[in-house]
């Protein structure tokens, strides 16, 4: 018998439900991932690329993960290395979130890194963390780890992505395309403007191309937006979504806190 972690995405997405992750930047105690869990969240989006964590802390939750049923997902540094991707994988990781991802060939490149041979260059271990740091036959640890334990998720972040997204979406081996809303907005020259045509526009191209190719669409980058939240779900067909982070809850939480204690009243003395 097989003893791997379930990948969350792939269960609810099966379900046709949203897989709903829950952001580290800063927090490297593990704690905040039985938090997540706690919640109802299904999987962590641990960010290494605006985060400050080490490798072995993203690994710690990623183990902490592991054992406590949220799927890990980790976002690595833009261009980091085949290595860098290698380690985090081997840390515990389920799958790895690719930002600014322009062309088909990124894709290629992004599946390339993550899949055992033959379908990638992955480099073999044993005794991995999703196995439970049990043991497992080489063959075994092809099938498995290629079929669920290495999720790609490639992200489009820029114009010349959604002008290449239906070639990008199309590449075996990619799970997710996943929006990076601020970057995208950015780069269309409407910063932080969600409801404006041209990013509206641009998430209904990429949603056309994942269902053209039968890919997860995620949104990650919009919080706090019911609306938004409601159209790319039930109308783009969203099923990943990064719906809070760390350093967002932290803040919102203490000016909340601040803002409720009241002021001295003039006349008491």
């Amino acid at each position: 018998m097989v003893h791997a972690s379930p990948n969350a995405l792939y269960v609810r997405t099966g379900a046709n439900q949203v897989c709903k992750a829950f952001g580290i930047k800063i927090s490297a105690n593990g704690q905040v991932v039985i938090t997540a869990k706690n919640a109802g969240f299904d999987s962590l989006f641990i960010d290494m690329e605006h985060g400050w964590l080490s490798l072995e802390q993203v690994s710690n939750l990623c183990h902490i993960g592991l054992l406590s049923g949220i799927t890990p997902f980790v976002r690595v540094p833009h261009q980091c290395g085949n290595g860098f991707v290698q380690r985090a994988l081997d840390g515990g990781a389920m799958g790895i979130i690719f930002p600014h991802i322009h062309s088909e060939d990124d894709a290629k490149n992004a599946v390339r890194i993550c899949k055992y041979p033959p379908k990638g260059c992955r480099s073999m271990t044993g005794q991995l963390p999703q196995f439970g740091l049990r043991g497992m036959p080489i063959d075994t640890t092809i099938q498995v780890g290629n079929q669920s334990l290495s999720t790609v998720f490639v992200m489009i972040e820029s114009a010349d992505a959604v002008e290449n997204v239906l070639k990008i979406a199309a590449v075996e081996g990619v799970d997710v395309v996943l929006v990076g809303s601020t970057d995208l907005s950015i780069d269309l020259g409407v910063g932080g403007q969600f409801d404006h045509p041209k990013y509206r526009n641009a998430l209904k191209t990429v949603s056309e191309a994942c269902q053209a190719k039968g890919k997860i669409m995620g949104l990650a980058g919009v919080y706090d937006s019911p609306e938004i939240h409601s159209w790319a779900i039930n109308d783009l067909g969203v099923r990943f979504m990064l719906v809070q982070q760390d350093t967002s809850l932290l803040s919102q939480g203490a000016t909340r806190a601040l803002n409720e204690v009241p002021a001295v009243n003039s006349q008491c003395v």
